[in-house]
C-alpha cells in the first residue's frame, strides 16, 4: 500500500472510532437538543419531522448503531473462536483415537 492510503486507512478507523462511541452519540444529541426549541417554536410540523428525522435520528442513531455493530462483532467474534477450540479438541481426539487403531494392528 501506498503511504497515502494508509494513512487514509488509519484516519478512517480513527475517525470510526471516535464517531462510533457512545460518547459521541451523547454529543451529537445534545447539539441536536440545541435546535429542538426552533423547531418545536416554528409551529410547522414539517420543520418538526425534518428536525427528527434529518437532526436527531441521523445524528444520534448513527452512532448507537455503530456501538451496537461493535458489540455484535465481538460477540461473534467470542461465539467464533469458542466453535473453533472446539473443532480442534475434537480433531485432537479424532487423530488421537486414529492412531490408537492404527497401533491395534
Amino acid at each position: 500500500m501506498s503511504k497515502f492510503t494508509d494513512f487514509n486507512n488509519k484516519l478512517g478507523m480513527k475517525i470510526t472510532k471516535m464517531v462510533g462511541s457512545m460518547g459521541a452519540a451523547y454529543l451529537f444529541a445534545v447539539i441536536a437538543l440545541i435546535s429542538l426549541p426552533a423547531a418545536i417554536t416554528s409551529g410547522n410540523v414539517i420543520v418538526i419531522v425534518s428536525w427528527v428525522a434529518q437532526t436527531f435520528l441521523q445524528l444520534v442513531l448513527l452512532s448507537i448503531i455503530m456501538v451496537g455493530q461493535g458489540v455484535q462483532s465481538q460477540a461473534s467474534d467470542a461465539r467464533t473462536e469458542k466453535m473453533l477450540q472446539h473443532i480442534s479438541r475434537d480433531n485432537d481426539r479424532i487423530i488421537k483415537e486414529l492412531n490408537d487403531l492404527l497401533c491395534k494392528k
